[in-house]
């Protein structure tokens, strides 16, 4: 990270992941997504007096599923705990939480390529619940609060100072949704709030093993903010020291329009919260049986899964982490892999074409393999293998229409007219006009340059000619015997 040359950056993250349920975590109110406002509450999730909390074994499968995927020791008896604070948007003035008996520790995530395959330390899972949210009127003195979020179920992942870089951070980041979605825990939408960030960084002098002091930056909601605060934080803090200062155990939040942190308010610890035992809750104890039944439940997790698709099918490392990066996707390619018998061609063809089409916004997976799915990709490749279409007008020209229309390969084929060309006395004709319009080609090949080079550009003038229908082999075959006529 740029500003600390001098110093060695520590980073730590907590992620709140809210988890995939159909209702909040100890009422019955809806968890739907753009309802109007404080239309999803009730005396629960309003902290009225009387209503009793019931938890959700739902979220409480789904907290215990992430934390078995993340390796960790799971604890057959666990317990709630009330973190006290006041804010407009906690009706209750307390959060139910876990902080002594959490559901998971002790556990890891590997980092992918860019973080060099990291084991980065995973020191707790535990369930809470989100407060509301409070929306301030930039017009006017008010501000208004919604209390639709109030008792959403989040899981909270908090990983170990083990980060050292934006890389990492960012490796770490993308690698934990990746794996919470294979887990299907959570959507995994932070433009809806799914997932939100903590960092917690601090510098210490290279060399040194003691951590420095700590700055945790809430709530920052997508991981473009928390890298940028990382990055501004590494800046100031740095000044600081280089200044010979000391820097303050505090709260940040970050400002997306500047790019910069502020002071929130001086670090709280635990006992700042006053956290005891959830009287309104019994401890849980899992039954041993039920968490054997999660553990076999649980898929191939992404790293895992890129390794496989690197040692079995002999795919690079990069592009096995970027086909298993999504669960769907690596469905798909494997889908399609197999209804074709060539991986190779199945990864070319979802690397380039399919994300090409995916990356434009114009049509999410889904919609996709609804149109083209793995059977009719494979057909492709197959008409491209055995000669009977060009790969250019494949790409060019079958694929773009059948991810428009859904057709199958071999009729949008027929109704283009783009079976291969071969007859060699209709293709010399036109290998004839593209030496005469190219004089200079052949004028190099006279004067010593490589035939493959001139035939190269030369077939490609034909493909061009010929709308990409042009077999390529004949095409150059062809050309070497039209050169060699012209030798003198």
């Amino acid at each position: 990270m740029s500003g600390a040359t001098d110093h060695e950056v520590v980073v730590g993250v907590e992620v709140h992941a809210q988890l995939a349920t159909r209702t909040k975590l100890f009422c019955g109110c809806p968890t739907t997504f753009g309802a109007p406002p404080n239309t999803q509450t009730c005396p629960t999730c309003l902290g009225l007096p009387g209503a009793l909390p019931v938890l959700n074994r739902r979220a409480l499968e789904l907290a215990v599923l992430t934390a078995l995927g993340l390796g960790c020791r799971v604890d057959p008896r666990t317990r709630f705990d009330r973190k006290n604070y006041y804010y407009p948007d906690l009706p209750k003035n307390y959060q139910i939480s876990q902080l002594h008996r959490n559901l998971g520790v002790g556990g890891f995530l590997e980092l992918g390529p860019r973080g060099g395959g990291k084991r980065v330390s995973i020191e707790n899972v535990h369930l809470e619940e989100d407060a509301g949210k409070l929306l301030h009127d930039e017009r006017g003195p008010h501000s208004v609060v919604d209390l639709n979020r109030a008792g959403i179920p989040l899981v909270e992942i908090v990983s170990g100072p083990d980060l050292r870089s934006l890389e990492e951070v960012e490796d770490y980041m993308e690698t934990l949704r990746s794996t919470l979605l294979y887990l299907g825990v959570s959507e995994g939408k932070m433009e809806e709030g799914d997932l939100r960030f903590e960092a917690s960084i601090s510098l210490r002098p290279r060399g040194a093993t003691a951590l420095g002091a700590r700055v945790e930056i809430k709530n920052l909601n997508s991981m473009k903010h928390v890298l940028g605060a990382l990055r501004h934080e590494v800046g100031r803090q740095a000044a600081i020291l280089r200044a010979g200062g000391a820097v303050p155990r505090e709260t940040r939040l970050y400002d997306e329009a500047t790019g910069e942190t502020a002071r929130m308010r001086s670090k709280e610890e635990a006992h700042d919260y006053r956290y005891f035992p959830e009287p309104d809750l019994a401890p849980v104890a899992l039954d041993e049986s039920w968490l054997a039944g999660l553990r076999a439940s649980l898929p191939e997790l992404p790293r895992a899964r890129a390794a496989r698709f690197a040692a079995t099918y002999g795919l690079p490392e990069y592009d096995a982490g970027v086909l298993t990066a999504d669960r769907a996707l690596a469905d798909y390619f494997e889908e399609t892999a197999a209804a074709a018998g060539d991986a190779k061609a199945a990864s070319n063809w979802i690397m380039n074409d399919v994300l090409a089409l995916l990356s434009s916004g114009r049509v999410p997976l889904a919609d996709h393999a609804r149109r083209v799915p793995p059977s009719r990709l494979a057909d492709l490749i197959g008409l491209v293998r055995d000669g009977a279409i060009t790969h250019t007008a494949a790409r060019q020209q079958v694929f773009p229409e059948m991810a428009r229309t859904g057709e199958a390969p071999a009729a949008v084929v027929a109704s283009k007219d783009l079976a291969v060309q071969s007859d060699r006395d209709a293709l010399a004709a036109v290998v004839e006009r593209v030496l005469a319009e190219n004089p200079k080609a052949v004028d190099d090949w006279r004067k010593g340059k490589p035939l493959k080079a001139v035939q190269g550009f030369l077939t490609g003038q034909v493909m061009k000619a010929t709308g990409g229908k042009a077999s390529p082999a004949v095409a150059a075959d062809l050309i070497a015997g039209a050169l060699e006529k012209r030798r003198a």
